[in-house]
C-alpha cells in the first residue's frame, strides 16, 4: 500500500485528471505539530467542479456546507493508509435534495474510480 503522502499526491493528480479543481490541501498533522501535539499523518484535500455541486445546491443551498467535496488520507496506529470521503448520496440525503440521482451517480462514480486508481498496484 502507498503511504499517506504518496496516496494524497496520487489523489490530487487524479482529481486534476478528472477536470476538477483542487482548492486546498490541509495537513492536519503539520498543524498539530505547530501546536506541540502529535498526530499521525492526516491530510485533507478540498476539491470539486461547479457543474456538479451547483446542481445540488440549486435544490438545497445548505449542501454548500458539505461542498466542495473533501477526501481525507490518514494513517492508522498500525501504519495502514486509508482514504475516506463522504458519499455524495449521503450528502444529498442529509440536505433533502430531491431528484439528485443523476448528479449523485456521476459524482459517486468519479470518486470510486479515483479511489480505485490511486490505490492500484498497492502492496
Amino acid at each position: 500500500r502507498f503511504g499517506p503522502k504518496e496516496t494524497m499526491n496520487r489523489l490530487e493528480a487524479e482529481i486534476r485528471a478528472h477536470g476538477m479543481n483542487v482548492f486546498d490541501r490541509i495537513d492536519h498533522a503539520a498543524g498539530a505539530a505547530e501546536a506541540g501535539l502529535a498526530l499521525r499523518p492526516t491530510e485533507l484535500i478540498i476539491f470539486g467542479n461547479a457543474r456538479g455541486g451547483t446542481l445540488l445546491m440549486q435544490s438545497a443551498q445548505t449542501v454548500g456546507i458539505d461542498l466542495p467535496l473533501k477526501a481525507l488520507v490518514w494513517e492508522d496506529v498500525s501504519g495502514t493508509t486509508w482514504l475516506s470521503y463522504n458519499e455524495p448520496s449521503w450528502i444529498a440525503h442529509r440536505h433533502g435534495v430531491a431528484n439528485a440521482e443523476p448528479v449523485v451517480s456521476k459524482m459517486s462514480a468519479a470518486l470510486s474510480a479515483m479511489a480505485r486508481k490511486i490505490t492500484e498496484n498497492a502492496a
